[in-house]
């Protein structure tokens, strides 16, 4: 009975030392601390790594993570300064610095960050309309970084970045705000559908301009050329009258010839003789009657007998029947009868 107390004591001493041994050694894992009280009281703060602490005297708290950490807060309401109510949700990326602050300057770091963020969003939203708070999420960001990062300096926490995840107004304001979006849309859509109709107005009135300035020139220069074939051909003309020197006889029987062309026309029921035709006939016919002189061109050749003959009677008819076309047309003109120097002309021919 004595060795089994002895062995039950032994035993219970061995199981004491190991565990009084395990509480004498912590090991702290990397990027952690460790708090130590010593009789309640801080003593000191483990670092990564084997560590030794008086067993049943140092009180070692929980670990404390000293990563970066990222902490999404639930959406918040906040009062614009227009008196809208907007939903904001609110992302934190803190990192603790000194675990003794951490664990003794404020029960709950966590809590009390997620607070302050409220709290100066609220202030910093209040002071802007809707429009800017949904268009100055930087400028809130910065603000709120500021304010938490100083207020959280003596906490031993770093406050890096904070960040607005969503803005969500009410669904009325969500409404208005599509309905002036889609009339903004619909008013560029106008105004680049009339800058496109301008433009192209304006391309086709300068085409046209061009167009009649290119026709406009095209015509000219055509009437300088017709302008300048004609004078051409007048000239010609000209030189070779006078070249072949005609005598009155041969430019009155050019000027009967016409006559009966102007009387053709059906618009032609008037029309005034000058009193030298009738001096005109008087002389082709005297001249065709006649024997014909000979000119320069014909004053090596001599015609035949018959032949001129025949050219005189030729000529006679031709010129009766230019008196008896300027008769007929004086005839049909009723209201204005024709010179009697016509009927004596006839009667001479």
């Amino acid at each position: 009975m004595e060795i089994s107390a002895l062995l039950i004591a032994g035993l219970v001493l061995a199981v004491l030392a190991i565990f009084t041994v395990l509480r004498a050694v912590r090991i702290v894992p990397q990027a952690r601390a460790r708090n130590v009280e010593r009789l309640g009281r801080y003593n000191r703060t483990l670092q990564p790594g084997l560590n030794f602490v008086i067993p049943y005297i140092d009180r070692v708290y929980p670990a404390i993570d000293l990563r970066e950490q990222v902490v999404s807060f639930q959406p918040q309401p906040v009062i614009t300064e227009d008196n809208l109510v907007v939903e904001i949700d609110t992302v934190l990326y803190f990192q603790v610095t000194d675990p003794r602050a951490a664990s003794y300057e404020i029960a709950s770091y966590l809590q009390a960050v997620e607070q302050l963020t409220v709290t100066t969003l609220r202030n910093v939203v209040g002071s802007m309309d809707l429009e800017q708070t949904l268009t100055s999420r930087d400028t809130i960001n910065s603000q709120l970084r500021g304010v938490l990062d100083e207020a959280t300096g003596k906490w031993g926490i770093r406050v890096n970045r904070v960040e607005i995840k969503a803005i969500d107004p009410p669904r009325t304001i969500k409404d208005a705000m599509e309905k002036q979006m889609r009339a903004e849309r619909d008013k560029r859509a106008a105004i680049l559908s009339a800058e496109g109709q301008r433009q192209s107005q304006i391309l086709t009135a300068e085409g046209d301009k061009q167009a009649a300035v290119l026709r406009a020139e095209g015509n000219r220069t055509a009437e300088i050329l017709k302008a300048e074939g004609q004078a051409r051909a007048i000239d010609q003309v000209f030189q070779a009258v006078h070249r072949n020197d005609p005598d009155p006889k041969l430019l009155a029987y050019q000027y009967l010839q016409t006559l009966p062309q102007l009387a053709q026309g059906q618009g032609n029921t008037f029309f005034v003789i000058p009193s030298e035709v009738t001096s005109a006939l008087s002389g082709i016919s005297k001249a065709f009657t006649e024997a014909l002189p000979k000119s320069s061109a014909t004053r090596d050749i001599a015609a035949p007998d018959g032949l001129a003959e025949q050219a005189a009677d030729d000529a006679a008819r031709a010129a009766e029947a230019a008196a008896e076309a300027v008769a007929d047309a004086a005839e049909a003109d009723t209201s204005r009868p024709l010179p009697s120097t016509i009927n004596s002309q006839k009667q001479q021919a």
